[in-house]
Order: C-alpha cells, then structure tokens, then sequence
C-alpha cells in the first residue's frame, strides 16, 4: 500500500447500517470504507477491493467470525483482521486469537479506540513490509533462536551459508512449522541479491484456476474482464528470488511452465505473444515426500531434479527439543511487548509438559499457543489444550523430516484389546472392544489428517471425506474420551 492512498477497511456486518457508521466515522479520520453483508460477499470482495485491513462482526452470517477468520487467512493471511462482538466469552477470544485475529474488540467500543486498533495493525504491518529482510531477521532474533541451541540446526546453517551466495535452485524439505520460510528469507539475507526483491507464493493458497496468472501475470484480453495488463511474481522478482512454498501443491499442468522458466529464463505470460527473459533465483519448499508424489504421476519427475540441486531438511522441534524454552522466552517476550501485557513466565509444571509434547505444529503451533497465553493468561487452559486438543506422540517417529507424520502414543484413548482377559478375569465385551478399536482407528486417522493440513478442520474434513461438523462433533467425543481416560488414571 502506498502512504499517498488512505488505508482502506473492508468491514463485513449484516447490520448495513452499523457498518456504514463506523465506515463514515472513519471516513472523517483519513480511512476508506468498503462494506460487506455476509461471508460470502466478503471473500468475493477482498480480491477486487484489496483492503488494507478488515473489520467483521463476530456474528457474520451465515456461521461466525471464527469460521469467517479461518478463510480470510486462508486467503490473506498478510491483511490484518480485527474482530468485534457484543459478548466476551474467553473461550471465544481463545479460538479467535488461536485462527489468527490481529485484534478484538467488544462492544460497545469509542471511534479512538477503533481507530488506535487499526493504526496499530498497520503500523505493524507497514513495519514488516518496508524493513529490509536482513535487519528483519537479525531485529528478531530468529538466527540465533534456529541455529544457537541445536547441534542439527547447526548443519543447517551451514548449508545455508554454504549455498546462500550462489544462484543455486534451494528446496527446502521439512514439516509444517518447522521454519522453512525463515531459512528461505536467510539464504535470500545472506546472498549477493539481498538488496533486489524478495517474492513469496503460497501455491496452496492459491486455487490452481488463478496460480497461473499469479505467477506469469496476464496480457489485456487474455479472458473475460482482463482489461488491463498484469505483472506476474516472476515480473516483480526480476533480478531477485522468489520462493515457492509448499510446491508440492502445484497443478501439473502449471509445473511444465515452470520448469520452462527454470530451463531457459523465460515465461509467456497470458494471453501473451512473446517470452518474456527474467533473472530469477527460486527457492522452493515442500512438506511432503515429493518422491512419493513423483511416483503417483502428480509432479513431474525433471522439475523435481531441477528443484532438487541443494536440498536442505530442517528436522521437526521434537527432534531439537532443547530449542524449545528458548523459543518459549522470546515469543513470551514478543507478544508481551506487542499487546502491551506482562504475563507470569511459564510455571515449571508448564515447560515440563511442553518438553513433553511432541508439537506436530512444530514451532508456528509453540508460537500460536505462547500468542494465545499472552493474550487470555491462563496457562492451565494452555496445558489442558496440550493434554486434549492435540496428539501426543511418541519420540520415535517415522521419516526424515521431509514431511512425514509422528506415531500417536495410543495410550490417551482405552486399549482396543483389554489386558484383563490374560489373568482369566471378565473383560468387556466383543461390541465393547469393537468400539474402542474403531474409536482408537478414527483417532488416528483424524490427527494425521490434522496435521497434514496444519489443523485446517475443514480441509481435514474433505480429506476424511465427511462434512465439517462430523468431523467437529468426532474431535469433541475423542477429547472427552480423552478426559476420561485420564481422570480414570488419575482416580485408579
């Protein structure tokens, strides 16, 4: 956005008439206002309207700003979304903060009072977007929190300082969470285009139907309501690098283009009549095996070896454990300062547990639940999340960090088979057993589907193939059975 335009607000409330007063009273404080109705009119909205944040009442038919939230930042996850309500329930706020809400606000609530909250999202956002990447990373802290502590992140870092000043083609291999757009952002610190763009694309992000002109832009007429032309990704990273996240999700028929572009330096754009030659430097990133997806014919086996000239893994944070309170103080740190709070550091009992944890989020789920501790201060909701909301898993797991899943310790729901019929006593019976066996299966089958898609319930709902309150009222019974199992422990 450019500090010449005014920032624009895309508020979303059934109730026109009361988005249209906040709308007018920022209008008066500099703002422009764009005003949705429902959910669906939002999502559509935000591609055309291109605000610079976004104001929704919890309330937005036709669910609720929490389901609401979950696809704005599916979308765009970079627009700051502030969200506001007529009741204060925590456990609310708790889910909010947990989506991503940059902010909430409970009404009533005074125009300066909105009005800081969006400046103050925007400024962050602002800050973010202009302060060069290298300072960025060194004015975190990240370097040093990544490779300081773990003797395998050591052999990261030097790779990357090994590969950071050459025009190499990087894949970057590694779960959900684990950093891998931080070591993306210090290859592009570390080498000699660090002062040239830095463009990032989500190709899950993206439907496939529009990850074409995203990338290669469009010519005026190339479809119906192209009137003007479009730079594409690669345009805006010309003699720059450009890194291409979860690759893995890329369209076939997108991955020979992209080949030709890793071929020959060239692209056509649509619509187009010419190539068109750029300098590019990518780096991509993948959280899954693209072996596997080799194998099954949904990526092209000669991309895959154009993308694979240095590959760099970066092992999931329960295989580098001793990170973890160091992660736990500086992220303390962060969002204390950010929402202007002081919380009380982590009891023992708490960094106990979370040494225990196995975190199939790997460092963006420590990040998120430190947010969440900061934001509600109650750290036995954190530990009771820790306990029932996500798999367990054991320290012996699978894979080489490339994207493969954890084992689930099987232990938090009742055994399939009971021990009891070996000493001769009365078990439960065969429908008994039957039940727990395919409780304990769709458990496992809910968690892996979970954390292939980064705790994204309704994607995991259309990977299980049932409907998202299924799936929701699935989750809700293992969490009680959860409950319960532990209670009988606690109890025996």
């Amino acid at each position: 956005m450019s500090f010449s335009q005014k920032p624009r607000v895309l508020i979303a409330d059934e109730d026109t008439m009361l988005a249209r007063s906040f709308g007018e009273q920022l209008q008066r404080r500099n703002y422009e206002a764009s005003y949705a109705i429902n959910q669906e009119e939002l999502l559509r909205m935000i591609r055309s309207v291109d605000p610079s944040s976004i104001l929704i009442n919890y309330k937005l038919p036709p669910t609720n700003g929490g389901d609401t939230l979950e696809r704005l930042k599916q979308l765009k996850p970079e627009v700051p979304v502030i969200v506001y309500s007529g009741q204060s329930d925590p456990d609310v706020i708790f889910r909010l903060s947990k989506l991503g809400a940059d902010d909430f606000l409970l009404m009533p609530f005074q125009l300066n009072d909105l009005v800081h909250r969006l400046n103050k999202v925007l400024s962050r956002k602002a800050e973010a977007e202009s302060t060069p990447l290298r300072d960025q990373v060194r004015r975190q802290g990240e370097f040093a929190m990544l490779f300081g502590t773990s003797p395998k992140m050591e052999e990261v870092k030097m790779t990357i300082e090994q590969v950071a000043d050459t025009t190499a083609t990087v894949l970057i291999r590694g779960e959900s969470g684990t950093g891998k757009e931080v070591v993306a952002r210090m290859i592009y610190a570390q080498s000699n285009r660090r002062d040239k763009p830095f463009v990032k694309v989500n190709c899950a992000a993206i439907p496939h139907e529009l990850l074409e002109s995203e990338l290669f832009g469009y010519e005026p007429g190339a479809f119906t309501g192209a009137h003007r032309q479009k730079l594409g990704k690669f345009d805006q990273a010309n003699y720059g690098t450009i890194f291409l996240d979860e690759i893995s999700e890329m369209h076939p028929a997108l991955q020979a283009k992209l080949l030709h572009v890793l071929q020959d330096g060239e692209f056509a754009r649509l619509g187009g009549k010419r190539d068109i030659a750029v300098d590019v430097r990518v780096l991509a990133a993948a959280n899954k095996p693209l072996e596997h997806a080799v194998e099954h014919g949904a990526f092209r086996e000669d991309l895959f070896y154009r993308l694979n000239v240095v590959t760099i893994h970066i092992p999931p944070l329960r295989e580098r454990r001793e990170e973890i309170p160091v992660f736990l103080e500086f992220f303390l740190q962060k969002y204390s300062d950010f929402y202007g709070k002081q919380p009380a550091p982590f009891s023992e009992y708490a960094q106990v547990r979370m040494m225990e944890y196995t975190w199939p989020g790997n460092i963006r789920e420590l990040e998120n639940l430190v947010k969440r501790y900061v934001i509600v201060g109650n750290e036995s909701q954190i530990i009771r999340e820790l306990a029932t909301h996500k798999p367990i898993v054991s320290s012996v797991s699978k894979g080489n960090g490339s994207g493969s899943l954890p084992l689930p310790v099987k232990q938090t729901l009742p055994a399939a088979v009971p021990e009891s019929f070996s000493d001769g006593h009365d078990g439960p019976s065969l429908l008994e057993i039957g039940r727990r066996a395919a409780l304990l299966a769709e458990k496992e089958a809910i968690e892996r589907a979970l954390v292939q898609t980064r705790w994204n319930r309704r994607q995991a709902a259309k990977l299980l193939k049932i409907s998202y309150k299924a799936l929701l009222n699935k989750i809700k019974m293992i969490e009680d059975e959860n409950v319960d199992a532990q209670s009988k422990h606690l109890h025996a």
